[in-house]
């Protein structure tokens, strides 16, 4: 998998419109299917045409993601870490910010070694790393307490379109780690935040959204919310008072 944001001049990822609805599994199978006759299935989609994705998000000794997050915070950062498909062969630290509507993100690719230091809360050394992305975790780790808080599990299928770098993904089958931060198990038991027959679609672009790909997105029904899959996994779980 590779870092898609492109960096500015100034070093930060230039950010991007995010909007999230969720949708039934027939309006996937509908849509899905527009969407497939203009757009590119995503390189990384297996036989089945979808991939794995296992996220381990940080928060700090307030929970203040997830805090910020409920209280409709406008500016707020997330730390996590994430996997494909199980494997440690692709491993990203990465930090999303969230300014409204508009959304950057940092990443780095990571070590299995650096990655359990992390999960074991030990950010030793990272302060002398050249990259800023760990520099900034080792402050927050230090100052804030950063530490593993929830795993998110979804299966995505994606579609890309050149013009203005669309993005569009189905996440399916959402499901929180609960108590686990067992990153790596493929057998790790979880438990989904949504009623049966709902996904979440996400649908990402630079500057604005080519007219045909509006069209396509207006013909099925969604519910367009402010939707965090870190805040529906990590509602399971007891928050630090």
């Amino acid at each position: 998998m590779q870092n898609r944001f492109a960096a500015s001049k100034d070093g930060m990822p230039d950010p991007r419109h995010e909007l999230k609805y969720f949708i039934s599994d027939a309006a996937h199978a509908q849509l899905s299917q527009l969407l497939a006759s203009v757009l590119h299935l995503d390189s990384h989609a297996g036989p089945n045409g979808e991939y794995f994705i296992r996220s381990l998000y940080f928060d700090d000794a307030f929970d203040t993601a997830y805090h910020t997050k409920m209280d409709g915070v406008q500016l707020r950062d997330k730390y996590r870490i994430r996997i494909y498909n199980c494997s440690d062969r692709t491993i990203f630290l990465e930090r999303k910010h969230k300014h409204g509507e508009l959304i950057s993100k940092s990443s780095v690719r990571i070590t299995r070694r650096l990655c359990e230091q992390l999960m074991d809360g030990n950010p030793a050394g990272l302060d002398r790393s050249e990259n800023p992305l760990l520099r900034d975790m080792f402050r927050e780790m230090r100052t804030k307490f950063l530490k593993p808080a929830v795993i998110v599990d979804y299966h995505r299928e994606a579609y890309t379109h050149p013009a203005e770098d669309v993005r569009i993904t189905f996440d399916k089958r959402l499901h929180s780690g609960l108590f686990s931060r067992d990153l790596f198990n493929p057998e790790l038991i979880g438990v989904s935040p949504l009623e049966a027959g709902k996904m979440i679609l996400e649908v990402k672009y630079n500057r604005y959204l080519p007219d045909h790909i509006r069209s396509m997105l207006s013909t099925v029904p969604s519910v367009s919310c402010a939707i965090s899959k870190y805040t529906l996994c990590r509602g399971f779980e007891p928050l630090d008072e």
